[in-house]
């Protein structure tokens, strides 16, 4: 699930090709927006229509548009919800051609760090005006804050995530790993690198099971490093000062900590190749131990695969094995303190290359609080495993059955509670400057890395010259 999204000509393709995971097709034209106060269903009140792309958020989240577009309107006689559906690895695509000629969707879902992309570019549209009081106080503050970028507020958070990684309890237990302790208290990277050692099974010179695999292919790329980085004291790129990060020797630290993980046979020498479909499929088979980035709804997938395999009727994946999937936090490194990778995605709002009017402005932010409120919230958050983050959702959300594991949910409620902060501070073309960074140097270094095309002095060294290039020597950490 995804995350804060993308992209002038020249800035715009730039921003652009940075990818993000988000919508199409829009009706931001100012000259079709409702009438009056609010654009509700007052009988002079103008038709307006919204339109949003939205992935598949959660199992049966596509499923439901029909319905969402009903109830919407049943909320708003004269406001009609537009939902095109989109796959995660088409919505990229779909939106940079959208956003390149000026017309973006009204919604789009996505991560909420991708805002500042497009804040440089007037791309996205700030509903602070918009918004009414009982809309904000209906989110929690924590969440809602990752959706401002300086003071203005672009949308509405679907949910707070962490992204953690994950174990099979028969095999942690095999390893002889105290996984409820791990889940409270956590681990160094030595604890965690001698952990994956004993999680490795061989059978002459061949690995059957790996200690650990994470995905760093394809969409993924640049998941591995961004997750690790903030348990090696760099919550976040730019430090309290505003300086570039990730020129700090504990990102040299944690580089050569990436690659021990690999020479110790721990982890795929072909870790580089490895996408989230292959990842998975290499838990749900058994060949690793532990795998990431790791997910709470990853515990229903594999509750959902286990029944498939019970009822022996060829829809599990092919040659899996039963599961037991436990929630677990990533090491720490360097001797910082462990920083939970916290995920805000929402409803991501957008505008035209014309001045949208306060009515269409007040309709589309009707239709983000809609979608990440209420019944809707409380529908995909269960799905997620993810508890609520509004008032209306938890109300929605009483009486629905959970088949989450106390375990996990505790675990999930400990990792949140270490999550990284909102950075509203950035200012978005610091933000920007970051980003084309870590597209046009960190992702590539890394993948030389993982493949063993590169060492981590030579990468730290690169990345600190793009760093000091694109910052200056007094923009960047030299610590």
């Amino acid at each position: 699930m995804k995350k804060r999204s993308r992209f002038a000509a020249t800035a715009l393709a730039l921003v652009v090709s940075a990818g993000v995971v988000s919508a199409c097709g829009s009706n931001n034209d100012g000259g079709n927006a409702a009438a009056g106060n609010t654009g509700s269903e007052g009988a002079g009140a103008k038709k307006d229509t919204i339109t949003a792309l939205l992935p598949p958020v959660s199992a049966n989240f596509q499923a439901n548009f029909n319905q969402m577009e009903a109830e919407f309107t049943k909320q708003y006689p004269n406001l009609t919800l537009k939902i095109e559906p989109a796959s995660w690895e088409d919505m990229t695509q779909k939106l940079d051609t959208q956003v390149n000629a000026g017309s973006p969707p009204d919604i789009a879902f996505m991560g909420s760090e991708g805002i500042s992309k497009y804040v440089p570019l007037g791309m996205v549209m700030d509903i602070k005006d918009a918004a009414t009081p009982e809309m904000i106080a209906d989110f929690d503050e924590g969440p809602l804050k990752y959706m401002y970028n300086g003071d203005g507020l672009y949308g509405f958070p679907a949910y707070m995530e962490v992204h953690a990684i994950g174990g099979n309890k028969p095999f942690l237990e095999e390893a002889g790993i105290d996984w409820k302790k791990v889940q409270q208290n956590g681990w160094t990277f030595d604890e965690f690198r001698e952990a994956i050692k004993k999680g490795v099974v061989k059978e002459g010179n061949t690995t059957k099971r790996y200690g650990f695999v994470f995905a760093t292919a394809g969409v993924t790329s640049k998941d591995y490093l961004g997750i690790l980085v903030k348990n090696a004291g760099m919550p976040a790129a730019f430090d309290k000062d505003l300086k570039y990060a990730y020129t700090s020797k504990n990102y040299l630290t944690l580089l050569t900590n990436i690659r021990q993980m690999i020479d110790d046979g721990s982890m795929p020498k072909e870790l580089s190749s490895i996408d989230a479909g292959k990842r998975w499929n290499m838990f749900l088979t058994g060949q690793t131990m532990i795998t990431g980035k790791g997910m709470a709804v990853f515990e229903n997938s594999s509750r959902l695969n286990n029944e498939k395999i019970d009822k022996n009727d060829g829809s599990a994946v092919k040659d899996s094995i039963k599961t037991d999937y436990v929630v677990l936090p990533v090491p720490s490194f360097a001797g910082q303190p462990a920083v939970a990778n916290s995920i805000v995605d929402g409803y991501v709002t957008f505008r035209g290359k014309k001045e949208p009017t306060a009515e269409h402005k007040a309709n589309v932010a009707k239709a983000a609080y809609f979608l990440a409120s209420g019944q809707v919230a409380a529908t995909t958050n269960g799905e997620l495993f993810s508890a609520p983050i509004t008032k209306s959702s938890r109300k929605a959300a009483e009486g629905m059955e959970s088949k989450q594991s106390p375990e996990n949910k505790a675990a999930v409620e400990h990792l949140l509670s270490t999550a990284a902060p909102a950075r509203p501070d950035i200012p978005a073309e610091l933000g920007a400057k970051a980003i084309k960074l870590e597209t046009e140097v960190i992702v590539p270094k890394l993948q030389a890395l993982l493949a063993g095309e590169t060492t981590p002095e030579k990468m730290y060294e690169d990345v600190k010259k793009a760093a000091i290039d694109t910052f200056g020597a007094d923009g960047v950490v030299q610590d």
